[in-house]
């Protein structure tokens, strides 16, 4: 038997899309003699609805999308995931499940037995867990169908996921099957695809079975799915892929037990360039968006984000914006419109000195006496942030704001000035990352000037600063940000990794007293394994130390 593996692109609550959607790559799948397609986690309603399941209207019209679906009669057994309804009065009122049509009919309802509630996951808010159910059967071939979170409970695999008591696949096995299945909506972090293929080569080594996993592509809001859909054979080797971060359709072959091999990326810089690309073009195009606007610094993060942006939306739909201050080096203007030039995308300059000496002047008889101090280099990010807010308001773009991960963890961001904007695209992105995704970027040809790279980062807000004159050096603010925020890992375990014990509690100082900015910022796509806009949830006033 040809199955198919069709990972497709749903927008939530979009019934209508994603029902055309489903079809016409059925028909394709058809039309490459697949006898199966399989269709990712939630396909029909998109993932992760959220509240929205808390609306009958929304449950209704997921329903009559499936009836839809199947009074289509398509020549071919679908396998996908939708919602659907608990009948029995106890428990949560949906069910997280898979369904098999064929000819147009159910023939088989499965419900995904373990709910995750970490990090981003939060589904045991709207889901029952299913019992173990048998295997469904397609022309004598035996498949065990699980979904999603079912597979991820691997001791020593999973060290971040949940504790399960119970083993879905171990279940299934029990009950005799030829092929195990996973539907799957996993989002994207760097890292993941490898320890999914670790997981299902674990599981069908020890089971002697091969696994076919179908996962979900697209952005949706701080999320990111990025497909890479494959198939292990039982002794562990994968014998089909598909492209990650894009629609695609391969076919596997029980008989051969081979399939489809289509390339995947060469390099987490590669992923990360890849990831963010799809979820700034999803989001506006989710979200009605044709154009952005950012501001140009001559600095790397506002690079970056141009060039993203570029290969997100086109030229033609990136608005690049300087606006120089009295302490902006002739070089920073010099290296942002060569940005420009190269990625040929319109640029307009708005000098902000008038406009701060203005302010100074209001401000000058109640800051009679004071010091200069952080409030005026926060006067000028704040008046950047009103000029691009209002070119937005004007112009009916959306504003990109360029701040990093490393920037956000440690509160070296102002709010309603740099932190201004509806999408931060390189937020979950640390420093030292963000410049080995600018070479990545630059590897075939020099896009972002070689000056960028080698000046020392500066957010010129004063006369000759330097980034380091306020944090520590990227290379050891970074590495601790991440053992802390992404290993959680005790000042005391971060100081035997052999750092600085005075700079760890500086470091981790900012961290905590910073979460009311991050709270406010823009959303932006999680691309680590522990991101500030989803997945951590850390009260604001609290009077806990760390050390």
């Amino acid at each position: 038997m040809k199955i198919a593996l069709a990972q497709t692109n749903h927008t939530i609550g979009a019934f209508e899309e994603n029902l055309e959607n489903i079809a016409r790559v059925s028909q394709k799948a058809l039309g490459k003699g697949a006898r199966l397609v399989i269709f990712p986690e939630l396909a029909l309603a998109g993932y992760p609805p959220k509240d929205l399941l808390e609306r009958p209207d929304f449950v209704k019209k997921a329903n009559i999308a499936l009836e839809r679906l199947c009074e289509k009669r398509l020549n071919i057994a679908i396998l996908l995931g939708t919602i659907t309804e608990n009948t029995t009065g106890i428990g949560k009122p949906l069910f997280n499940s898979a369904v098999l049509i064929d000819n147009g009919r159910i023939v088989s309802t499965i419900h995904k037995q373990l709910l995750p509630t970490y990090d981003v996951f939060d589904e045991a808010r709207y889901f029952k867990e299913g019992d173990i159910q048998d295997p469904v059967t397609l022309e004598d071939l035996k498949i065990g169908i699980t979904i999603c979170e079912d597979i991820w409970n691997e001791p020593g695999l999973c060290p971040k996921c949940e504790s399960y008591e119970r083993d879905p696949v171990k279940e299934l096995v029990k009950k005799g099957v030829d092929l195990l299945v996973n539907i799957s909506s996993s989002p994207f972090c760097i890292g993941k695809l490898e320890l999914r293929k670790n997981i299902l080569k674990a599981l069908s080594i020890q089971y002697n079975i091969p696994f076919l996993y179908c996962n979900s592509v697209g952005g949706q809001d701080c999320l990111v799915f990025d497909g890479a859909s494959f198939c292990m054979s039982q002794d562990g080797q994968v014998v089909c892929q598909a492209h990650p971060f894009e629609e695609d359709l391969v076919i596997y072959d029980t008989y051969t037990k081979r399939g489809e091999i289509h390339s995947v990326y060469s390099c987490d810089e590669e992923a990360v360039s890849m990831a963010l690309v799809l979820a700034l073009r999803d989001y506006t195009r989710r979200c009605g968006i044709k154009k952005v606007t950012l501001g140009l610094s001559g600095g790397i993060d506002s690079s970056l984000t141009a060039c993203l942006a570029v290969d997100a939306l086109g030229r033609k739909n990136v608005l690049g914006v300087l606006m120089p201050s009295p302490y902006t080096s002739k070089e920073s203007i010099e290296d942002a419109l060569e940005l420009a030039r190269n990625l040929n995308i319109e640029t307009v300059t708005l000098p902000i000195t008038e406009i701060f000496e203005s302010y100074m002047k209001t401000l000058n008889g109640i800051f009679s006496g004071l010091p200069m101090n952080v409030t005026e280099e926060n006067i000028q990010a704040r008046i950047r942030g009103n000029l691009l807010m209002a070119i937005s308001n004007k112009l009916g773009h959306m504003v990109l704001s360029t701040g990093n991960k490393s920037e956000f963890a440690v509160g070296y961001c102002t709010l309603y000035g740099d932190m201004s904007g509806g999408y931060a695209l390189i937020s979950d992105v640390p420093k030292q990352l963000v410049y080995r995704v600018s070479r990545f970027i630059n590897r075939k040809h020099q896009v972002i000037p070689e000056r960028v790279f080698e000046k020392p980062p500066s957010a010129e807000l004063r006369p000759n600063q330097k980034d380091q004159d306020d944090l520590p050096p990227y290379e050891i603010l970074d590495p601790i940000l991440e053992l802390y925020l992404e290993e959680r890992l005790s000042v005391d375990e971060i100081c035997k990794r052999g750092f600085d014990e005075e700079t760890v509690k500086r470091i981790v100082r900012m961290v905590d007293r910073n979460e009311y900015k991050r709270i406010q910022a823009p959303l932006g796509p999680k691309i680590t394994s522990k991101a500030f806009c989803c997945g951590r949830r850390y009260p604001v006033a609290h009077g806990y130390r760390p050390f």
